[in-house]
Formats: C-alpha cells, structure tokens, sequence
C-alpha cells in the first residue's frame, strides 16, 4: 500500500535517499528543507504526482505547522513522518565548541523535532502511522564532551516517550541510529563510514513492517575495520 511521506532535511544526504527509495518503493514523499531550488529539483525528478516541496525552517514552529498543513492538503494524510534535519558539532567537545553552535544544534536536533511531533502527531493518530526518527550511534555511550551526542541522547529517549504517546492510538516510533555516515553532513569524505543508501535501506525495512511489528531502535553501524577482539583465543 502506497504512503505519504514527510522528511525534513529532505534537500540532501540521508533524508534525500530516503525519499529517493521512497518513490521507487511506490510511495508518496512531502519533502520539507531551506532550499527551495533543491526541492523542486527533487519533485520535477520524481515527478508532481508523487512529491511536493515544502520550504521550511524548522526552527520555527509556524513554518512547521503550515508544512504539516500543506502535506496533508496536498496527500489528504500522513502515513509516515520523518523529522531527519540535523545539524553536527563545529569543533570536538564543550570547552571548544561555540555558544551559538550549542545553541543551533539544540534547537535544530531537538526542538524541531518536537515541533515536527506536535503538528503530526494528529494525523499520525489518525492513520494509526509511524514516526521514523534520526538517532545517533554516538547515543549508545559516552563521547568526549560532545554535545551534538548529547541531543541524539535527547532523540534516543524521546523516540521512547513518543512510542508511548503515539503507541496509544496504534501507531508506530523507530528510532534509527546510523553509524558515521558519508553525507553532506561532513566536510570531507568520509571513505570508511556507511552511504546515505544502507540508512535508506534500513528506513524501508522499518515502515514496510507489518502493522502488528514495532521496531523501537533500529542501531546501522559501519563494519569493524579489524574484528572484535576475543581475549579467550
């Protein structure tokens, strides 16, 4: 059965894979991100049937809302709902990090997620739907000072709260938690992580569970360079 899709952070990296396995998959995309150039690109290629783009800026809880509003006068619904904007850390650490990037990763990786919940959440109870968000492997354990883990512990334990919230009325929260991942997201290339196609990968395997399936965390790491080490051989 074809659903309706909506993806923040839809212009590039994991969040425009997604939407790319998305339509192939016979689904429909709502594809929210700042560049509108970008989006409409995305559209003509997918074609006007199957996608709509939505300028937004996260941060701004207005600008959510008529993003969600708009989706589902466009669709008549939401089935799917991935809140993947995010922004990472522009030095290693607290003492060295910037305020303002404290700041920005805040409000991008948390408050707009819950903003994204807020307005969807209506329409995800109504569709019995799914809410697919972005962890982190870096909330599976301590990083050195680290911030930016810091909100994707905030992503990990509110997937939980919302599994709980949405749960009630028969819907669905994963939380994918990716490994390092070569995308936009960072300055070089990064030859050794995963590709933005084994998260979209995973991103399908989830929302194409059967509805009597949940998968409250989905970790996708990049294989060991060198095996585990086993002190009993």
């Amino acid at each position: 059965m074809s659903k309706v899709i909506l993806i923040t952070g839809a212009s590039s990296g994991i969040g425009e894979i997604c939407a790319r396995h998305a339509v192939a998959a016979g689904h429909k995309v709502a594809l929210a991100a700042r560049s509108a150039d970008r989006l409409d690109a995305l559209v003509e290629e997918f074609g006007a049937e199957n996608a709509i783009a939505l300028p937004t800026d996260v941060t701004d809880p207005a600008a959510q809302e008529r993003m969600v509003a708009r989706a589902v006068d466009h669709f008549g619904r939401l089935d799917v709902v991935v809140p993947n904007a995010g922004l990472g850390a522009s030095a290693r650490g607290t003492e060295a990090g910037s305020v303002e990037s404290f700041r920005e990763m805040i409000e991008v990786n948390c408050l707009a997620v819950t903003y994204t919940a807020k307005y969807a959440l209506p329409h995800l109870r109504a569709s019995k739907g799914h809410m697919v968000l972005i962890g982190s492997l870096a909330a599976q354990g301590t990083v050195w000072g680290s911030v930016y883990s810091a909100t994707k512990w905030f992503i990990r334990g509110y997937a939980d709260n919302l599994g709980a919230e949405l749960g009630d009325a028969g819907g669905r929260v994963t939380c994918l938690h990716p490994g390092m991942t070569d995308t936009p997201f960072f300055d070089e290339e990064k030859p050794d992580a995963l590709r933005p196609e084994d998260i979209a990968r995973a991103f399908m395997f989830a929302i194409e569970q059967p509805e009597h399936v949940l998968l409250p965390h989905l970790p996708v790491y990049p294989k060991p360079k060198k095996p585990y080490y086993d002190p009993h051989h």
